[in-house]
């Protein structure tokens, strides 16, 4: 009883149809169609620049390390230091 019923939304439809015509309401519906587009385009060129600006700065100006740290792929390469075995079980353990 609180809520709409399909009639309800009928009119009220009805009503907006009259008041800004089928062109009208099509026109709008079109220009809100072509925001949302310019919108995400918009978001997928600032990630673009962003990811260039990135690259650029990267190049430009490289990391400086230490003189005795060797180079960051030198550190990748070596192998990783050994794994301790795992205890054994426990008896007392239920």
């Amino acid at each position: 009883m609180g809520g709409f019923s399909i009639w309800h939304i009928l009119i009220f439809a009805i009503i907006v149809l009259l008041l800004f015509g089928g062109n009208r309401f099509s026109a709008m519906m079109g220009d809100v169609a072509k925001g949302l587009k310019s919108f995400k385009q918009g978001m997928a060129d600032e990630d673009d620049d962003r990811v260039r600006r990135y690259e650029e700065q990267r190049r430009n100006d490289p990391r400086q390390l230490p003189r005795d740290q060797p180079p960051i792929d030198a550190q990748a390469s070596r192998p990783a230091d050994p794994v301790a075995p795992p205890p054994p079980p426990r008896d007392d353990a239920l």
